[in-house]
């Protein structure tokens, strides 16, 4: 970036918007990149950090932030290990520390499975546990290495500690004998490592040892009792042996740092990265921003709602500004202190943010395209030591606008042409203008001069556009008005300030008859966009009445609708019911059979009363899923309609409403004999009530070939697989065996049995219960394919 733009850069505030986003990140190295971050001219790059600033924002609403303060400069220390040398405590722990982060930062990456743009960059993240915990066992703290870091520091440490207590042992039998006099003071104390007693230097001779210091008044000499000088020294010795082990203890792991240098230096590099992405999503959180549409011609920008970043967002007033649609060049005007400056500055800045992949605030639908260069003229830079005037100053950064400026540019002038005479300013910003445009820069500048306001009426490709300013209350509404030039206001608010009104006149009287004319104009244009807008406000607000009754109408057709599901839930439950009276009568029936099972002679009477049991559940399953599906069946009393004969259908009253078929008229007794599937039964004619079901087309029956076998035709008439998803263990166990038996029935050799993945109980259940049944061969999980882990295939024998 040039000279130039670095200085727009720091006009239009971007470097405070780096400061805030450097106090985002956590380690010193994110910060370094925040702080030079600069925009991008590649829309795919731009693009990309856009979408990782959103994908970071929406892991962080997921999740929470991942912890990046455990991130620790470790380039030198790296490089000094991979030399050969020893690191110190310090050292090793800040390597441990970038393991920890780079553990953590994984297993946050873990809890999410869906791949974003922020994928790679976990990707490129190792970390090394077993290294990790082997610093951080041997090393306590920067100045303590753990007695636990080897078995010979541990032995080490154990003799010194036993050594001590003997010495200790050894002085306080002095200390609290006979030479106890002799003494300074009763305690033990310590002399160039060595532990000696405080004595008095007259009786210095009353205690044999060596002496090691004195004090500052010299009426004391700190003496090492002959005692204990064998036992000193062997203080000494273990000492030396401790410290030669720890050092061997840092050497080891010094090397095992050495060992793993690169994948240490990339986690550092993935996790600043990282934590550099993490502070654009919470300053984008700060700031309640959003990503806006990055497009592909960089000559245009639309902003929506539109806040200056630096401003309370509370209170800032949100603007529309667009350039580079209809128009290339925008004309701002209106009172001083009315929001022009901000305005230029929130167009600029916030397309400096979104070319660095910040987002901004603004609405999200806000489109922003790459502009080659962003130029800024924009405040006093009169300066005494170079003897520039204002003039003076804006000119010199015109005049170097002018020389770089070119196709893809956007321009930004604050009071462009102010400070000299108006009549030569007015024409020399015309000028500017038309040639910047003649370049293909985009500009918009700010004025007072009504010049500029025709010039923006009367040139295609310029537009105008004006900040409200309420003269009533002598306030700006910091509102921008893209169309509309604005108005000084400025014998308004004098008026109102309470100049005199012979003055305001004279004032009035100077004014030419063509500029005049030309504030009518204005002043008739504002009192139509005002009428305009308050055709808008009534127009919202007959839309919000509408929108109102529409939605008290779709309140109450819900509440229909939750009426209605409430009634149909109640009619499910009252079928439940029903079905569960039909289970307890089967399983009365299935106690039955097998009591006449032990009395039964035939050969085949087993199998016989396998059939029976698969028939009647088959037949129960079959009203099961009738009433489900909400096939509806009159039943006729028996008052009303003819007596049963042969071949007519019947509910069995009894036995939980089963369906089954008249094999002979009522007897002289009122039995009736029946046919429920392949078990035959006699019946109460009060028992039974007859069925007629509505009549549909009669369906061609399929002609089997005279060659195929009759099992085929029961295989294709079996369903080969059943669904339990969303049943209890129990209700699936029970469906199961139905379904079973049909399959058995049917000479299936294979079924499938369809439970979903889940939580893997239903699994479970169906797959031991399934490998409990006799007539199962084998059970397994299905493959890819088949649907894997959602289904078990069942081989039937």
């Amino acid at each position: 970036m040039n000279k130039l733009g670095e200085k727009s850069l720091k006009t239009l505030e971007y470097y405070e918007i780096l400061e805030k986003l450097a106090g985002q990140a956590a380690s010193q190295a994110a910060k370094k990149k925040c702080r030079a971050l600069r925009p991008l001219d590649d829309h795919e790059q731009a693009e990309l950090w856009l979408q990782q600033t959103t994908d970071a924002k929406d892991l962080m609403v997921r999740q929470g932030s991942p912890a990046f303060g455990g991130i620790r400069e470790v380039g030198a220390i790296l490089s000094r290990a991979d030399r050969g040398g020893t690191l110190n405590p310090r050292e090793l722990l800040a390597v441990a520390s970038l393991l920890q982060t780079a553990r953590r930062a994984l297993l946050y990456d873990a809890e999410h499975e869906n791949k974003t743009t922020l994928t790679p960059i976990f990707g490129l993240l190792s970390g090394n546990r077993d290294l990790e915990e082997s610093i951080t066992t041997a090393i306590i703290s920067e100045e303590e290495i753990a007695d636990g870091a080897s078995p010979e520091l541990l032995s080490i440490r154990r003799e010194l500690r036993r050594v001590s207590g003997k010495v200790r042992e050894t002085l306080n039998r002095m200390i609290s004998g006979e030479r106890s006099k002799y003494l300074q003071e009763n305690i033990i104390t310590q002399r160039n490592g060595r532990f000696v007693v405080p004595v008095k230097v007259e009786h210095r001779g009353d205690v044999p040892g060596l002496v090691h210091d004195t004090s500052s008044t010299g009426a004391t000499v700190f003496v090492e009792p002959q005692q204990v000088v064998e036992i000193n020294n062997q203080i000494k010795v273990l000492e030396g042996r401790e410290e030669n082990e720890i050092e061997r203890i840092l050497a080891e792991l010094s090397s095992r740092v050495s060992m793993y240098k690169g994948a240490i230096e990339q986690d550092y590099d993935a996790l600043t990265t990282l934590d550099f992405i993490f502070a654009r999503a919470k300053l984008s959180f700060d700031m309640n921003a959003c990503a806006p549409v990055l497009v592909e011609d960089g000559s245009r920008c639309k902003l929506l709602r539109a806040r200056h970043p630096l401003l309370d967002k509370d209170k800032a007033v949100p603007i529309d500004i667009a350039i580079g649609y209809d128009y290339d060049t925008l004309v701002i005007t209106g009172p001083n202190t009315g929001g022009k400056t901000v305005s230029l500055k929130t167009l600029g800045l916030l397309s400096l943010m979104a070319a660095s992949g910040l987002h901004i605030p603004a609405n999200e639908q806000s489109e922003i395209g790459l502009f080659e260069h962003v130029y800024a003229d924009i405040g006093d830079e009169q300066s005494i030591e170079q003897s520039l005037s204002t003039f003076s100053a804006h000119m010199k950064t015109i005049v170097s606008i002018m020389d770089c400026c070119g196709q893809g540019d956007l321009v930004l002038f604050d009071e462009l042409g102010a400070g000299t005479d108006p009549v030569e300013g007015a024409a020399l910003a015309v000028a500017v203008i038309g040639y910047a445009r003649q370049m293909g820069a985009c500009v918009a500048a700010t004025t007072h001069y009504a010049e500029l306001k025709t010039f923006a009426l009367t040139t295609d490709g310029v537009e105008n556009a004006s900040c409200e300013f309420d003269v009533k209350s002598l306030q700006p509404t910091y509102r921008l008005l893209t169309g509309i030039p604005g108005k000084s206001n400025a014998f308004a608010i004098a008026a109102r300030l309470g100049l005199q009104p012979t003055i305001i006149e004279r004032a009035k009287e100077q004014v030419s008859t063509e500029d005049a004319r030309f504030e009518d104009v204005l002043a008739e244009l504002e009192r139509e966009r005002r009428r305009v807008e308050q055709m808008k406000e009534e127009a919202q607000r007959m839309r919000s009445a509408a929108q109102s009754e529409r939605d008290k109408m779709r309140a109450e057709r819900d509440a229909a609708e939750d009426r209605v599901d409430k009634m149909m839930e109640s009619a499910r439950g009252q079928a439940d019911n029903i079905l569960k009276n039909a289970r307890m009568t089967a399983e009365t029936v299935f106690d039955e059979l097998e009591t006449l099972k032990k009395k039964a002679q035939k050969k085949n009477a087993d199998q016989n009363l396998a059939a029976a049991k698969a028939a009647l559940r088959g037949v129960i399953t079959q009203t099961e899923n009738e009433q489900r599906r909400g096939i509806q069946k009159r039943v006729v009393e028996a008052d009303e309609v003819r007596p049963v004969q042969k071949g007519d259908r019947v509910r069995l009253l009894n036995v939980g409403g089963v369906i089954a078929t008249v094999l002979a008229p009522a007897d002289r007794d009122g039995g009736v004999q029946v046919q429920a599937g392949p078990m035959k039964m006699t019946v109460k004619e009060n028992e039974l009530r007859l069925v007629e079901e509505k009549k549909n087309a009669p369906k061609p029956k399929p002609q089997p070939r005279r060659d195929a076998p009759r099992r085929e035709l029961n295989i294709r008439s079996a369903e080969s697989e059943v669904d339990v998803r969303g049943m209890s263990a129990e209700e699936a166990l029970f469906e199961v065996d139905n379904f079973l038996s049909r399959a058995i029935m049917a000479g299936l050799p294979s079924v499938t049995v369809i439970h979903g993945k889940g939580t893997g109980v239903l699994r479970t259940a169906v797959q031991q219960h399934l490998r409990k049944n006799k007539r199962v061969k084998s059970v397994r999980s299905g493959v890819y394919g088949e649907g894997e882990q959602g289904v078990t295939i069942v081989e039937l024998r």
